[in-house]
């Protein structure tokens, strides 16, 4: 595949190099918060997401940990990245939202 082809395909970034899979996105956000790499594909744990609280400056309860939709809803809105301000965030993030928190923990 020429490489024209693969970036129409997605296969390449416009700057050439490979596009992140939503598992390389998720293992450099968790190490830029202090956590371990997952070698299996899994969404971000309560403690996960509370670590990337803390790192974006959204200020959670950690003696509690409250619900994985509202952390998701906060890292969101402090990253400038939530268009409905309205309610929790009830699905995994999206590949262009973990590229968003990527960029703002500069992973």
């Amino acid at each position: 595949m020429s490489k024209r082809n693969q970036q129409l395909h997605g296969a390449l970034t416009p700057q050439g190099g490979m596009a992140k899979t939503v598992d390389e996105l998720r293992n450099e956000i968790r190490v830029a918060v202090g956590r371990f790499e997952r070698e299996i594909s899994a969404t971000f744990t309560k403690e996960d997401l509370a670590a990337i609280c803390d790192a974006v400056g959204d200020d959670i309860d950690t003696d509690s940990l409250p619900p994985k939709p509202r952390m998701r809803a906060g890292i969101l809105e402090r990253i400038g990245e939530r268009d409905d301000e309205t309610g929790d965030v009830d699905r995994a993030f999206r590949k262009g939202e973990l590229e968003a928190i990527a960029a703002a923990l500069d992973a």
